[in-house]
Order: C-alpha cells, then sequence, then structure tokens
C-alpha cells in the first residue's frame, strides 16, 4: 500500500495505520482528525464536501470536542471509515490528490486534545515481571507474587478525571509520606516521582449492568490503543496503599498520546501470549494470538536538554491481555461505556534494561542512572520530561502511536 503524500519510511503514521483523534485548529475549530506522516487529515471538513457520503450518520459528530460518538458509531461504520480514507490518501486516488489537500494540516500547526471523554479508569498490574520485581523488593523475594496473581488480572479503579494528553505539563504531587525511622507521617511534595510504562485500550461499545464480556468477543469491543504514562509517587504510595490500594499517590494525574491506533491497524503485529500456569478458569480461557508485538522506549530529557533512553520493553511481555483484562473486569456484570479506557499496568521484561518504572530500573534507588550531563537519577526530578513512544513493525509495514510526554513542574 502506497500513498500519493510524501512521509518518512520511519513515520509512525504510515498509510497502514490511520489513527484517529481530536485537533484544535490554529482558528479555534476542534475536529476529528486522522493522520498520514505529517499530515493531519480535518474529517469534519472532508466528510461535510462529501467524500463520506456513502456513510449514513450525522457528520456533526466529527465536530465533537470527543470522539465517543464517532466511535460508538460501532467498527462495521469506523472500520469501513478508516478504509475510505486509506483509499482516498492512496496512489490509487492520485487523480483526486488536488480535491483533497485542502483538507490537510501540517502536524505542528495544530494542537492535539484528549481524544476521547473517559467516564471510567481502571489500571491493571499485568506484568508478571513487574508484579515479581515489585514483590522481592518489598516482601519476600521467594514469594513475590501474591496468592491471587497467577489467577486473575489485578486491578483498581482510578481517577479519570486527571488523565490529561500528552504534552500536558504536571505538577509535583503533595501528600502524607513516613520515614521508617520517624515515628509520625510527615507532609509536603512527593520525593519519589516515578512514571509507569503502560498501554490502555479505549472502550468502543457499551454493556448494560448485569452482562458479561467473554474473552472471544472482547475484541469487539476494544476500539483502540493508546500510550499511557500512570505516574507515580513512591513514598505516598507505601505509607497510604495498605489496606484499601493507590489513592492520592495515582490520582493527580496520568497521560496518553493523542491518536488512537485501532485493532484494525494493529492486526498484523498480533503476537503469542506468555505460558499460563496454573490454567486459568474457564471465563478466563481464550483462543488465538491476542497479545502485540509493539516496541516501546522510554526517555528521560532534562530541562537543559540532556537525554537519556532509560527502558526498552514490548507490550507482547504481558501475562495477562487485554481480552482476559475485559472478560475480568465485567464478569460480575460491571457495565463498560463507550470512552472508557483500561490501563496494562507497568510493562517490564525479563533484563533491567526493559524495566517499566524508576522504582525497578534504580532498585528503589539503590542504582541511580547516570545522565549524559553528569548528574544522576533515582526518580523524575522538577523540570524533567519524560517520554513515551511505541511503534510495530513487521516486513516493512510500520504502524506507531507517535508519543505521551510530560514535564513535571515543582509542587503549587
Amino acid at each position: 500500500m502506497k500513498s500519493w503524500l510524501n512521509y518518512s519510511n520511519d513515520s509512525d503514521f504510515s498509510i497502514y495505520n490511520i489513527p484517529f483523534g481530536i485537533i484544535q485548529q490554529k482558528d479555534g475549530t476542534i475536529v476529528a482528525a486522522s493522520r498520514i506522516g505529517d499530515n493531519v487529515i480535518d474529517l469534519y471538513t472532508l466528510a461535510k464536501d462529501g467524500f463520506l457520503d456513502e456513510f449514513t450518520f450525522d457528520k456533526s459528530i466529527l465536530r465533537e470536542k470527543t470522539l465517543n460518538r464517532f466511535i460508538a458509531l460501532g467498527k462495521p461504520v469506523t472500520s469501513a471509515i478508516r478504509k475510505k480514507i486509506q483509499f482516498l490518501f492512496s496512489i490509487e486516488n492520485e487523480t483526486s490528490k488536488n480535491k483533497l489537500i485542502k483538507y490537510l494540516l501540517p502536524d505542528d500547526e495544530v494542537k492535539n486534545l484528549l481524544p476521547v471523554h473517559i467516564s471510567n479508569y481502571t489500571d491493571f498490574y499485568s506484568s508478571r515481571e513487574h508484579a515479581t520485581n515489585v514483590g522481592a523488593m518489598f516482601r519476600d523475594p521467594a514469594n513475590a507474587l501474591l496468592p491471587n496473581w497467577l489467577h486473575l488480572p489485578v486491578g483498581y479503579h482510578g481517577r479519570a478525571s486527571s488523565i490529561v494528553v500528552s504534552g500536558t505539563p504536571l505538577h509535583r504531587p503533595k501528600g502524607q509520606t513516613k520515614a521508617d525511622d520517624q515515628p509520625m507521617p510527615s507532609f509536603g511534595p512527593c520525593r519519589l516521582l516515578d512514571f509507569e510504562l503502560e498501554v490502555g485500550f479505549i472502550v468502543g461499545k457499551e454493556t448494560e449492568l448485569g452482562d458479561s464480556v467473554s474473552t472471544a468477543d472482547a475484541e469487539d469491543y476494544i476500539f483502540g490503543l493508546v500510550l499511557f504514562n500512570d505516574w507515580s509517587a513512591r513514598d505516598i504510595q507505601k505509607w497510604e496503599y495498605v489496606p484499601l490500594g493507590p489513592f492520592l499517590a495515582k490520582n493527580f494525574g496520568s497521560s496518553v498520546s493523542p491518536w488512537i491506533v485501532t485493532l484494525d491497524a494493529l492486526e498484523p503485529f498480533r503476537t503469542d501470549s506468555p505460558q499460563q500456569e496454573p490454567t486459568p478458569l474457564s471465563y478466563l480461557q481464550f483462543a488465538g494470538k491476542k497479545n502485540y508485538d509493539l516496541n516501546l522506549t522510554v526517555d528521560i530529557v532534562a530541562e537543559n536538554g540532556s537525554a537519556k533512553t532509560v527502558s526498552k520493553s514490548n507490550f507482547k511481555h504481558m501475562y495477562w491481555n487485554m481480552c482476559q483484562q475485559l472478560a475480568h473486569h465485567t464478569v460480575n456484570g460491571c457495565n463498560i461505556e463507550v470512552g472508557d479506557l483500561y490501563a496494562s499496568g507497568t510493562i517490564s521484561g525479563s533484563t533491567p534494561d526493559s524495566y517499566g518504572s524508576m522504582l525497578e530500573i534504580t532498585w528503589g534507588g539503590k542504582n541511580p542512572i547516570q545522565m549524559p550531563d553528569g548528574t544522576e537519577r533515582k526518580f523524575i526530578l522538577d523540570g524533567d520530561t519524560v517520554s513515551i513512544k511505541g511503534f510495530c513493525e513487521k516486513e516493512n509495514v510500520k504502524v506507531g502511536f507517535g508519543e505521551v510526554f510530560n514535564k513535571i513542574l515543582p509542587a503549587k
């Protein structure tokens, strides 16, 4: 497949991708968009001028501030629209090039907005390597995994209102912490601020209260994926998480990449899941390849520009896959809504260079990272920017996610 648009062979946004997002133009106009290379496609104007007339839906949906109603049209419609966009900008349709150029905007002239309204957010804990590392660090290394971990996808309900789009600065959170050698807690800015390398999926189809989604049907309910950074205040978390889990350590901010990459685009990159032992209960069993070969990197960029790649991992490492996560989430009859976001949990591989958090990379601060400018990092400092990137590539076909990045500002 080729496009009449010129773009780098290394672009995340090849014609094989066609992601969906929300953009704000220079004049303030907000529209749904897609992207090929460095060209952003104004889907509302494209539809208004008749290029999507074969699809019977209210075209004003493409001028809303979120993609929720577009996604709710259902995969038969959204997948067909994606294919139509591919055709319009393919070499097969080069004769229409002069008619279509006016719908293109340079990516550096638009502002990416949060692509969906997120009513509900759940964060899982589904990397065996990550769970083992954390368990070994804080509990008994010989019994690092808690008894339930190999039987179900552990998760918790997080805070949807503080999820922001890539590029949004975040302030260092404040809260209670307690030093091991002190009898009482103290209050102040977090000292051990951490990133968590994750991938999230966006729900594209709702259920009613009491309904369950099987692993076999789960992909019908998943519209697409985003990169996700589940920021964590480790010192606040250590003091507060018993008995009910994360609270202030997590709800101050999480961040997502602006372009939703559809499952259709990711189809060529399916791969086998890790062997699960013991065999899960029947409602968690699945058939086929449910993991994705998605390469992930994390960079820390200091305020002076000094940068270092601190993690190279892969989404295929996940022990519990998305279909199992959604099946478990709904097995009790919990209803889901279009735009809901479900994050994978920290993605760690088996080697230190593939760990997905500073907690693991520096082993709780015992092994600091040396930056090119001579400074070191045990955790994230004020002024640092953390950048997560991800892409799939196979047989010269590349489908990427772009980037989710945030700069850390001092506590207010």
